[in-house]
Protein backbone atom coordinates (compact mmCIF):
# COMPACT_ATOMS: atom_id res chain seq x y z
CA UNK A 1 0.00 0.00 0.00
CA UNK A 2 1.27 3.46 -0.93
CA UNK A 3 4.56 2.08 -2.31
CA UNK A 4 4.41 4.50 -5.25
CA UNK A 5 4.31 7.32 -2.70
CA UNK A 6 7.47 6.02 -1.01
CA UNK A 7 9.30 6.11 -4.35
CA UNK A 8 8.72 9.86 -4.79
CA UNK A 9 11.46 12.43 -4.26
CA UNK A 10 12.43 13.64 -1.76
CA UNK A 11 12.20 10.14 -0.31
CA UNK A 12 12.83 11.15 3.33
CA UNK A 13 9.75 13.40 3.23
CA UNK A 14 7.38 11.08 1.37
CA UNK A 15 8.42 8.00 3.35
CA UNK A 16 7.67 9.71 6.62
CA UNK A 17 4.37 10.95 5.21
CA UNK A 18 3.45 7.38 4.27
CA UNK A 19 4.42 6.19 7.76
CA UNK A 20 2.29 8.89 9.34
CA UNK A 21 -0.72 8.29 7.09
CA UNK A 22 -0.80 4.65 8.14
CA UNK A 23 -1.83 5.85 11.62
CA UNK A 24 -5.47 6.95 12.18
CA UNK A 25 -5.31 10.50 13.56
CA UNK A 26 -8.66 12.30 13.68
CA UNK A 27 -8.97 15.39 15.84
CA UNK A 28 -9.95 14.54 19.44
CA UNK A 29 -8.78 10.93 18.89
CA UNK A 30 -5.01 11.37 18.66
CA UNK A 31 -4.00 8.68 21.17
CA UNK A 32 -2.48 6.41 18.53
CA UNK A 33 -0.54 9.12 16.71
CA UNK A 34 0.75 10.54 20.01
CA UNK A 35 2.09 7.09 20.91
CA UNK A 36 3.49 6.72 17.38
CA UNK A 37 5.37 10.02 17.65
CA UNK A 38 6.56 9.31 21.19
CA UNK A 39 8.01 5.96 20.05
CA UNK A 40 9.57 7.66 17.02
CA UNK A 41 11.52 10.10 19.21
CA UNK A 42 12.54 7.49 21.77
CA UNK A 43 13.72 5.07 19.07
CA UNK A 44 16.00 7.81 17.73
CA UNK A 45 17.46 8.25 21.20
CA UNK A 46 16.28 11.86 21.34
CA UNK A 47 14.84 13.66 24.33
CA UNK A 48 11.09 13.16 23.96
CA UNK A 49 8.32 14.64 26.08
CA UNK A 50 4.52 14.45 26.04
CA UNK A 51 2.91 17.35 27.88
CA UNK A 52 -0.28 17.14 29.92
CA UNK A 53 -2.59 17.85 26.97
CA UNK A 54 -0.87 15.45 24.53
CA UNK A 55 1.53 17.66 22.58
CA UNK A 56 4.77 15.84 21.73
CA UNK A 57 8.11 17.68 21.96
CA UNK A 58 11.26 16.05 20.57
CA UNK A 59 14.63 17.80 21.05
CA UNK A 60 17.72 17.35 18.89
CA UNK A 61 21.09 19.01 19.53
CA UNK A 62 22.71 21.21 16.89
CA UNK A 63 24.88 19.53 14.31
CA UNK A 64 28.62 20.22 14.72
CA UNK A 65 29.46 23.79 13.78
CA UNK A 66 25.87 25.03 14.23
CA UNK A 67 25.90 25.44 18.01
CA UNK A 68 26.27 29.23 17.73
CA UNK A 69 22.96 29.59 15.87
CA UNK A 70 19.68 30.51 17.52
CA UNK A 71 17.59 27.52 18.60
CA UNK A 72 14.65 26.71 16.32
CA UNK A 73 11.20 25.31 17.09
CA UNK A 74 9.72 23.35 14.18
CA UNK A 75 5.96 23.11 14.60
CA UNK A 76 3.10 21.21 12.92
CA UNK A 77 -0.12 19.59 14.12
CA UNK A 78 -0.67 15.83 14.30
CA UNK A 79 -4.42 15.69 13.69
CA UNK A 80 -6.16 15.78 10.32
CA UNK A 81 -9.66 16.52 9.06
CA UNK A 82 -11.54 13.31 8.36
CA UNK A 83 -13.92 13.83 5.45
CA UNK A 84 -15.04 11.29 2.87
CA UNK A 85 -17.44 11.07 -0.02
CA UNK A 86 -20.80 9.53 0.83
CA UNK A 87 -20.13 6.61 -1.50
CA UNK A 88 -16.73 5.90 0.07
CA UNK A 89 -16.61 2.77 2.25
CA UNK A 90 -13.83 3.89 4.56
CA UNK A 91 -13.35 3.70 8.34
CA UNK A 92 -11.08 6.51 9.53
CA UNK A 93 -10.76 4.95 13.00
CA UNK A 94 -9.31 1.72 11.65
CA UNK A 95 -7.73 2.38 8.24
CA UNK A 96 -4.70 4.27 7.05
CA UNK A 97 -5.13 6.74 4.19
CA UNK A 98 -5.09 5.09 0.75
CA UNK A 99 -2.92 7.35 -1.42
CA UNK A 100 -2.06 7.37 -5.11
CA UNK A 101 -0.15 9.49 -7.63
CA UNK A 102 -2.10 11.48 -10.20
CA UNK A 103 0.35 13.35 -12.43
CA UNK A 104 2.00 15.98 -10.23
CA UNK A 105 -0.41 15.34 -7.38
CA UNK A 106 -0.68 12.92 -4.48
CA UNK A 107 -4.31 12.19 -3.70
CA UNK A 108 -6.39 9.89 -1.50
CA UNK A 109 -9.14 7.56 -2.71
CA UNK A 110 -12.44 9.08 -1.62
CA UNK A 111 -11.12 10.79 1.52
CA UNK A 112 -9.07 13.70 2.75
CA UNK A 113 -5.34 13.17 2.22
CA UNK A 114 -3.96 14.55 5.48
CA UNK A 115 -1.31 16.66 3.77
CA UNK A 116 -2.72 19.36 6.04
CA UNK A 117 -0.64 19.18 8.22
CA UNK A 118 0.91 15.75 7.59
CA UNK A 119 3.55 17.08 5.21
CA UNK A 120 4.75 19.45 7.93
CA UNK A 121 4.88 16.59 10.44
CA UNK A 122 6.73 14.39 7.93
CA UNK A 123 9.24 17.18 7.30
CA UNK A 124 10.04 17.37 10.99
CA UNK A 125 10.33 13.60 11.29
CA UNK A 126 12.73 13.43 8.34
CA UNK A 127 14.93 16.17 9.81
CA UNK A 128 14.97 14.55 13.23
CA UNK A 129 15.98 11.19 11.74
CA UNK A 130 18.64 12.53 9.35
CA UNK A 131 22.34 12.40 10.13
CA UNK A 132 23.30 14.61 7.17
CA UNK A 133 21.03 17.66 7.42
CA UNK A 134 22.71 20.70 8.99
CA UNK A 135 20.66 22.48 11.62
CA UNK A 136 20.88 24.46 14.88
CA UNK A 137 19.47 23.07 18.11
CA UNK A 138 15.92 21.92 17.38
CA UNK A 139 12.71 21.49 19.29
CA UNK A 140 10.09 19.67 17.22
CA UNK A 141 6.65 20.59 18.55
CA UNK A 142 3.86 18.28 17.37
CA UNK A 143 0.58 19.78 18.56
CA UNK A 144 -2.79 18.04 18.80
CA UNK A 145 -6.36 19.00 17.93
CA UNK A 146 -5.56 21.97 15.70
CA UNK A 147 -8.51 21.33 13.41
CA UNK A 148 -11.31 21.32 15.99
CA UNK A 149 -10.29 23.80 18.65
CA UNK A 150 -6.50 24.26 18.74
CA UNK A 151 -6.56 22.83 22.25
CA UNK A 152 -3.01 21.54 21.90
CA UNK A 153 -1.59 25.00 21.26
CA UNK A 154 -3.86 26.48 23.93
CA UNK A 155 -2.69 23.90 26.47
CA UNK A 156 1.04 24.35 25.86
CA UNK A 157 2.37 26.00 29.01
CA UNK A 158 4.98 28.74 29.17
CA UNK A 159 8.55 27.63 29.74
CA UNK A 160 8.42 24.27 27.95
CA UNK A 161 9.94 25.63 24.75
CA UNK A 162 13.41 27.21 24.82
CA UNK A 163 13.78 28.11 21.14
CA UNK A 164 14.18 31.62 19.77
CA UNK A 165 12.53 31.12 16.36
CA UNK A 166 9.41 29.15 15.43
CA UNK A 167 8.93 27.76 11.93
CA UNK A 168 5.27 26.80 11.47
CA UNK A 169 5.06 24.39 8.51
CA UNK A 170 1.35 24.78 7.82
CA UNK A 171 0.63 27.00 4.82
CA UNK A 172 -0.72 25.76 1.50
CA UNK A 173 1.07 27.83 -1.17
CA UNK A 174 4.78 27.24 -1.72
CA UNK A 175 5.39 30.86 -2.75
CA UNK A 176 3.78 32.23 0.40
CA UNK A 177 5.49 33.27 3.62
CA UNK A 178 2.90 33.67 6.33
CA UNK A 179 3.28 36.48 8.84
CA UNK A 180 -0.22 36.62 10.32
CA UNK A 181 -3.54 34.77 10.56
CA UNK A 182 -7.12 35.07 11.68
CA UNK A 183 -8.53 34.22 15.06
CA UNK A 184 -11.80 32.37 15.44
CA UNK A 185 -14.74 31.48 17.65
CA UNK A 186 -17.17 28.53 17.56
CA UNK A 187 -20.89 29.35 17.61
CA UNK A 188 -23.32 26.62 18.65
CA UNK A 189 -27.07 27.29 18.51
CA UNK A 190 -29.46 24.70 19.94
CA UNK A 191 -33.12 24.38 20.77
CA UNK A 192 -35.80 21.76 21.14
CA UNK A 193 -39.10 21.48 19.31
CA UNK A 194 -42.33 19.60 19.76
CA UNK A 195 -42.79 16.78 17.26
CA UNK A 196 -46.21 16.40 15.65
CA UNK A 197 -47.96 13.64 13.81
CA UNK A 198 -47.52 13.71 10.04
CA UNK A 199 -50.59 15.42 8.55
CA UNK A 200 -52.99 13.18 6.67
CA UNK A 201 -53.04 13.08 2.86
CA UNK A 202 -49.39 14.10 2.44
CA UNK A 203 -46.57 12.85 0.28
CA UNK A 204 -42.99 12.58 1.60
CA UNK A 205 -39.88 13.73 -0.24
CA UNK A 206 -36.17 13.36 0.29
CA UNK A 207 -34.14 16.41 -0.77
CA UNK A 208 -30.43 15.94 -1.48
CA UNK A 209 -27.80 18.59 -2.16
CA UNK A 210 -24.43 17.13 -3.16
CA UNK A 211 -21.46 17.48 -5.49
CA UNK A 212 -20.18 20.76 -4.08
CA UNK A 213 -16.42 21.32 -3.81
CA UNK A 214 -16.33 22.13 -0.11
CA UNK A 215 -12.89 23.04 1.17
CA UNK A 216 -11.18 24.96 3.94
CA UNK A 217 -13.53 27.43 5.61
CA UNK A 218 -10.66 29.88 6.04
CA UNK A 219 -8.42 29.63 2.99
CA UNK A 220 -11.23 28.88 0.52
CA UNK A 221 -13.95 31.17 1.87
CA UNK A 222 -12.92 33.96 -0.51
CA UNK A 223 -13.81 31.78 -3.52
CA UNK A 224 -17.56 32.13 -2.94
CA UNK A 225 -18.12 28.38 -3.18
CA UNK A 226 -21.52 26.86 -2.58
CA UNK A 227 -22.62 26.05 0.97
CA UNK A 228 -24.89 22.99 1.08
CA UNK A 229 -26.65 24.17 4.23
CA UNK A 230 -27.49 27.52 2.69
CA UNK A 231 -28.74 25.91 -0.51
CA UNK A 232 -30.85 23.40 1.40
CA UNK A 233 -32.42 26.10 3.54
CA UNK A 234 -33.26 28.10 0.44
CA UNK A 235 -35.22 25.13 -0.86
CA UNK A 236 -36.87 24.49 2.49
CA UNK A 237 -37.82 28.15 2.84
CA UNK A 238 -39.40 28.17 -0.62
CA UNK A 239 -41.30 24.95 0.01
CA UNK A 240 -42.59 26.19 3.36
CA UNK A 241 -43.55 29.69 2.18
CA UNK A 242 -45.37 28.54 -0.96
CA UNK A 243 -46.72 25.09 -0.13
CA UNK A 244 -46.82 24.75 3.66
CA UNK A 245 -44.14 22.06 3.47
CA UNK A 246 -43.32 20.35 6.79
CA UNK A 247 -39.81 19.33 7.83
CA UNK A 248 -39.11 15.95 9.44
CA UNK A 249 -35.30 15.80 9.37
CA UNK A 250 -32.22 17.75 8.22
CA UNK A 251 -28.66 16.44 8.14
CA UNK A 252 -26.26 18.91 6.54
CA UNK A 253 -22.54 19.57 6.60
CA UNK A 254 -19.91 18.28 8.99
CA UNK A 255 -16.91 19.90 10.64
CA UNK A 256 -16.87 23.61 11.48
CA UNK A 257 -13.73 24.26 9.46
CA UNK A 258 -14.99 22.58 6.28
CA UNK A 259 -17.32 24.33 3.84
CA UNK A 260 -20.32 21.94 3.73
CA UNK A 261 -20.56 19.89 0.54
CA UNK A 262 -23.71 17.85 1.21
CA UNK A 263 -27.08 18.10 2.91
CA UNK A 264 -30.16 15.88 3.11
CA UNK A 265 -33.68 16.59 4.34
CA UNK A 266 -36.98 14.71 4.62
CA UNK A 267 -40.16 16.73 4.19
CA UNK A 268 -43.86 16.24 3.55
CA UNK A 269 -46.31 18.19 1.37
CA UNK A 270 -50.10 17.96 0.93
CA UNK A 271 -50.90 15.56 -1.91
CA UNK A 272 -53.08 18.21 -3.54
CA UNK A 273 -49.92 20.37 -3.89
CA UNK A 274 -47.80 17.58 -5.35
CA UNK A 275 -47.64 18.71 -8.99
CA UNK A 276 -47.19 22.40 -8.22
CA UNK A 277 -44.57 21.61 -5.58
CA UNK A 278 -42.50 19.49 -7.97
CA UNK A 279 -42.75 22.13 -10.71
CA UNK A 280 -41.83 25.12 -8.55
CA UNK A 281 -39.04 23.32 -6.71
CA UNK A 282 -37.63 22.25 -10.06
CA UNK A 283 -37.52 25.89 -11.13
CA UNK A 284 -35.81 26.91 -7.88
CA UNK A 285 -33.21 24.16 -8.29
CA UNK A 286 -32.50 25.35 -11.83
CA UNK A 287 -32.02 28.89 -10.54
CA UNK A 288 -29.52 27.76 -7.92
CA UNK A 289 -27.62 25.62 -10.42
CA UNK A 290 -27.51 28.49 -12.89
CA UNK A 291 -26.11 30.83 -10.24
CA UNK A 292 -23.33 28.39 -9.42
CA UNK A 293 -22.70 26.82 -12.82
CA UNK A 294 -19.16 28.19 -13.16
CA UNK A 295 -18.13 27.74 -9.52
CA UNK A 296 -19.83 24.43 -8.80
CA UNK A 297 -20.14 22.45 -12.06
CA UNK A 298 -20.76 19.16 -10.19
CA UNK A 299 -23.58 20.52 -8.04
CA UNK A 300 -26.51 18.11 -7.99
CA UNK A 301 -29.85 18.74 -6.26
CA UNK A 302 -32.59 16.16 -6.39
CA UNK A 303 -36.04 15.78 -4.87
CA UNK A 304 -37.53 12.30 -4.86
CA UNK A 305 -40.48 10.65 -3.17
CA UNK A 306 -39.60 8.61 -0.11
CA UNK A 307 -41.13 6.69 2.77
CA UNK A 308 -43.29 8.79 5.07
CA UNK A 309 -41.53 9.89 8.30
CA UNK A 310 -43.01 9.21 11.72
CA UNK A 311 -43.06 12.84 12.92
CA UNK A 312 -42.58 16.41 11.67
CA UNK A 313 -41.58 19.68 13.34
CA UNK A 314 -44.15 21.97 14.87
CA UNK A 315 -44.96 24.84 12.49
CA UNK A 316 -43.93 27.63 14.84
CA UNK A 317 -40.39 26.38 15.45
CA UNK A 318 -40.03 25.35 11.81
CA UNK A 319 -40.73 28.91 10.67
CA UNK A 320 -38.22 30.31 13.18
CA UNK A 321 -35.57 27.81 12.05
CA UNK A 322 -35.73 28.45 8.31
CA UNK A 323 -35.81 32.22 8.82
CA UNK A 324 -32.92 32.15 11.28
CA UNK A 325 -30.83 30.06 8.88
CA UNK A 326 -31.70 32.39 6.03
CA UNK A 327 -30.49 35.33 8.12
CA UNK A 328 -27.13 33.79 9.11
CA UNK A 329 -24.26 35.53 7.26
CA UNK A 330 -22.19 32.99 5.36
CA UNK A 331 -18.93 33.53 3.51
CA UNK A 332 -16.92 36.76 3.42
CA UNK A 333 -18.31 39.39 5.78
CA UNK A 334 -15.58 42.03 5.42
CA UNK A 335 -12.37 42.38 3.42
CA UNK A 336 -9.33 43.91 5.08
CA UNK A 337 -9.07 47.64 4.36
CA UNK A 338 -5.32 47.50 5.05
CA UNK A 339 -4.06 44.36 3.28
CA UNK A 340 -5.10 43.96 -0.34
CA UNK A 341 -6.96 40.71 -1.06
CA UNK A 342 -7.11 39.53 2.56
CA UNK A 343 -10.42 38.41 4.01
CA UNK A 344 -10.74 40.12 7.37
CA UNK A 345 -13.92 38.53 8.72
CA UNK A 346 -16.07 35.58 7.64
CA UNK A 347 -18.54 32.97 8.84
CA UNK A 348 -19.07 29.35 7.85
CA UNK A 349 -22.54 27.86 8.41
CA UNK A 350 -20.99 24.45 8.90
CA UNK A 351 -23.53 22.02 10.33
CA UNK A 352 -27.34 21.84 10.60
CA UNK A 353 -29.14 18.88 12.17
CA UNK A 354 -32.83 18.44 12.94
CA UNK A 355 -34.04 15.16 14.40
CA UNK A 356 -35.99 13.70 17.32
CA UNK A 357 -37.05 17.06 18.72
CA UNK A 358 -33.58 18.62 18.73
CA UNK A 359 -31.95 21.27 16.52
CA UNK A 360 -28.22 22.00 16.42
CA UNK A 361 -26.48 24.58 14.24
CA UNK A 362 -22.69 24.97 14.18
CA UNK A 363 -20.77 27.97 12.80
CA UNK A 364 -17.14 29.05 12.78
CA UNK A 365 -16.55 32.80 12.71
CA UNK A 366 -13.05 34.02 11.80
CA UNK A 367 -11.38 37.41 11.78
CA UNK A 368 -7.93 38.96 11.90
CA UNK A 369 -9.47 41.80 13.93
CA UNK A 370 -10.69 40.76 17.37
CA UNK A 371 -13.41 43.40 17.58
CA UNK A 372 -14.77 42.46 14.16
CA UNK A 373 -14.87 38.79 15.15
CA UNK A 374 -16.86 39.68 18.25
CA UNK A 375 -19.19 41.92 16.27
CA UNK A 376 -20.09 39.23 13.72
CA UNK A 377 -20.43 36.55 16.39
CA UNK A 378 -22.82 38.77 18.34
CA UNK A 379 -24.82 39.44 15.17
CA UNK A 380 -25.23 35.71 14.54
CA UNK A 381 -25.98 35.01 18.19
CA UNK A 382 -28.66 37.70 18.27
CA UNK A 383 -30.48 36.25 15.27
CA UNK A 384 -30.63 32.78 16.78
CA UNK A 385 -31.62 34.04 20.22
CA UNK A 386 -34.52 35.97 18.67
CA UNK A 387 -35.60 32.63 17.19
CA UNK A 388 -35.61 31.02 20.62
CA UNK A 389 -32.27 29.25 20.44
CA UNK A 390 -29.71 28.91 23.20
CA UNK A 391 -26.36 30.10 21.84
CA UNK A 392 -22.88 29.27 23.11
CA UNK A 393 -19.69 30.99 22.00
CA UNK A 394 -16.70 28.77 22.72
CA UNK A 395 -13.21 27.76 21.64
CA UNK A 396 -12.16 31.34 20.90
CA UNK A 397 -8.56 31.78 19.85
CA UNK A 398 -6.58 34.92 18.94
CA UNK A 399 -5.19 35.95 15.61
CA UNK A 400 -1.50 36.43 14.86
CA UNK A 401 -0.55 40.05 14.23
CA UNK A 402 1.92 40.58 11.32
CA UNK A 403 5.45 41.77 12.12
CA UNK A 404 7.15 43.16 9.04
CA UNK A 405 10.35 43.74 11.05
CA UNK A 406 10.75 40.04 11.90
CA UNK A 407 14.42 38.92 11.55
CA UNK A 408 13.43 35.44 10.38
CA UNK A 409 11.14 36.99 7.76
CA UNK A 410 14.17 38.78 6.31
CA UNK A 411 16.07 35.47 6.13
CA UNK A 412 13.25 33.64 4.34
CA UNK A 413 12.54 36.51 1.97
CA UNK A 414 16.16 36.77 0.84
CA UNK A 415 16.60 32.99 0.56
CA UNK A 416 13.41 32.56 -1.45
CA UNK A 417 14.44 35.24 -3.95
CA UNK A 418 17.93 33.75 -4.26
CA UNK A 419 16.66 30.21 -4.84
CA UNK A 420 13.69 31.01 -7.08
CA UNK A 421 14.62 34.30 -8.79
CA UNK A 422 11.23 35.60 -7.78
CA UNK A 423 9.73 37.40 -4.80
CA UNK A 424 7.63 35.41 -2.32
CA UNK A 425 4.12 36.41 -1.39
CA UNK A 426 4.52 37.77 2.13
CA UNK A 427 1.03 37.74 3.53
CA UNK A 428 -1.35 37.16 6.37
CA UNK A 429 -3.94 34.42 5.81
CA UNK A 430 -7.55 33.92 6.81
CA UNK A 431 -6.94 30.45 8.19
CA UNK A 432 -6.36 29.84 11.87
CA UNK A 433 -2.71 29.05 12.50
CA UNK A 434 -1.41 28.12 15.92
CA UNK A 435 1.14 30.96 15.93
CA UNK A 436 -1.27 33.44 17.47
CA UNK A 437 -2.04 31.12 20.38
CA UNK A 438 1.56 30.06 20.92
CA UNK A 439 2.62 33.69 20.83
CA UNK A 440 0.52 34.48 23.91
CA UNK A 441 2.79 32.32 26.09
CA UNK A 442 5.95 32.92 24.06
CA UNK A 443 5.69 36.61 23.10
CA UNK A 444 9.43 36.99 22.38
CA UNK A 445 9.58 34.11 19.92
CA UNK A 446 10.08 35.16 16.28
CA UNK A 447 7.52 33.27 14.18
CA UNK A 448 7.03 32.54 10.49
CA UNK A 449 4.87 30.10 8.50
CA UNK A 450 5.43 28.36 5.15
CA UNK A 451 4.77 25.04 3.44
CA UNK A 452 4.22 23.15 0.17
CA UNK A 453 1.31 23.65 -2.20
CA UNK A 454 -1.84 21.82 -1.14
CA UNK A 455 -5.24 22.09 -2.82
CA UNK A 456 -8.71 21.22 -1.51
CA UNK A 457 -7.74 20.87 2.15
CA UNK A 458 -10.56 19.64 4.43
CA UNK A 459 -12.30 17.91 1.49
CA UNK A 460 -11.92 14.56 -0.31
CA UNK A 461 -10.42 16.53 -3.20
CA UNK A 462 -7.37 17.36 -1.06
CA UNK A 463 -4.13 16.91 -3.01
CA UNK A 464 -0.47 17.76 -2.57
CA UNK A 465 1.86 18.86 -5.37
CA UNK A 466 4.90 16.61 -5.83
CA UNK A 467 7.02 19.25 -7.57
CA UNK A 468 6.09 21.78 -4.90
CA UNK A 469 7.11 19.37 -2.14
CA UNK A 470 10.53 19.12 -3.78
CA UNK A 471 10.85 22.91 -3.93
CA UNK A 472 9.67 23.25 -0.33
CA UNK A 473 12.04 20.56 0.98
CA UNK A 474 15.08 22.33 -0.51
CA UNK A 475 13.86 25.60 0.97
CA UNK A 476 13.47 24.13 4.47
CA UNK A 477 17.01 22.77 4.41
CA UNK A 478 18.44 26.13 3.30
CA UNK A 479 16.47 27.96 5.98
CA UNK A 480 17.95 25.71 8.67
CA UNK A 481 21.47 26.41 7.36
CA UNK A 482 20.88 30.17 7.48
CA UNK A 483 19.35 30.66 10.91
CA UNK A 484 20.79 33.85 12.53
CA UNK A 485 23.49 33.58 15.17
CA UNK A 486 22.84 34.02 18.86
CA UNK A 487 23.42 37.51 20.18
Amino acid sequence: MNEEIRALEPKPLWNKFADLNAVPRPSKKEERVIEFMKNFGNNLGLETEVDEVGNVIIRKPATPGMEHKKAVVLQSHLDMVHQKNNDSNFNFDQQGIDMYVDGDWVRARGTTLGADNGLGVATMMAILESKEIEHPALEALFTIDEETGMTGAMGLKPGILKGDILLNLDTEEDNEIGIGCAGGVDITATRTYKEEEVPADTVAYKIVVKGLQGGHSGMDIIKGLGNANKMMNRILFGGFENFGMRIAEINGGGLRNAIPRESEAVVVVDKIQKEDFSSEMGKLIQQIQQEYKSLEPKLHIEISETEAPEKVMGLGVQELLVKALYAVPNGVYRMSPDIDGLVETSNNLARVTVKNGKIEVLCLTRSSVESSKTDLANSIRSGFELAGFEVELSGAYPGWAPNMDSPILKVLDELYQKMNEDKPDIAACHAGLECGILGKNYPEMDMISFGPTIRGAHSPDERASISSAQKYWKFVLEVLKNIPEKK
